[in-house]
């Protein structure tokens, strides 16, 4: 592929994304009502998993739910960190890192998918949840799935590729410059 195709199919990647997610949340607003739950696994070796609609006027683990101004903070710091991402989705694309890219775009199509709720709900709809004895999760969706994948692929490029993320890190003008 060259450079503008890879370009073109991470961003393409991201809608597709965002829109799955988008697409997901409002399955189950139109099939449950609030607080409903459908358990999909129940009580297998003290595991449950269910299908529950709730909503999140926070973020991760309601962080800020309580303030009234707070999803218009979270709004706008998933907006500029998201499109940031983007950016850095954009530049892994035209330097072929497409592990890289891949990253950033589960990241960025995640604060979009929960930013496209912030913004139109005022809410974001959570649905996914597991219980592992006494432990219950905190619910999520797609998008925090796509988030944290994203996350956690990062992570492994920084611990078991460092210099694979460090010539990224060179062309976005912050790694150490490489000496001739």
């Amino acid at each position: 592929m060259s450079k503008k195709s890879d370009i073109a199919f991470f961003s393409f990647l991201v809608l597709i994304l965002v829109t799955a997610d988008q697409f997901l949340k409002r399955i189950i607003t139109y099939t449950m009502e609030l607080y409903d739950q459908h358990y999909i696994i129940d009580n297998f070796f003290s595991f449950k998993f269910s299908i529950d609609y709730v909503v999140n006027t926070g973020s991760a683990f309601s962080f800020l739910a309580d303030k009234s101004w707070g999803i218009y903070v979270l709004s706008i710091v998933s907006m500029i960190l998201g499109s940031i991402i983007m950016l850095f989705t954009l530049v892994a694309a035209g330097m072929g890192k497409k592990f890289l890219a891949s990253s950033f775009a589960l990241i960025s199509a995640g604060a979009f998918g929960n930013l496209v709720d912030r913004f139109t709900l005022k809410h974001v709809i959570d649905f996914l949840r597991f219980d592992f004895g006494s432990y219950t999760f905190p619910v999520f969706n797609f998008a925090d799935i796509c988030a944290v994948v994203g996350t956690l692929l990062i992570i492994f490029l920084i611990l078991f590729k460092p210099k694979y993320f460090d010539e990224f890190l060179r062309k976005i003008g912050v790694g150490a410059k490489k000496h001739a």
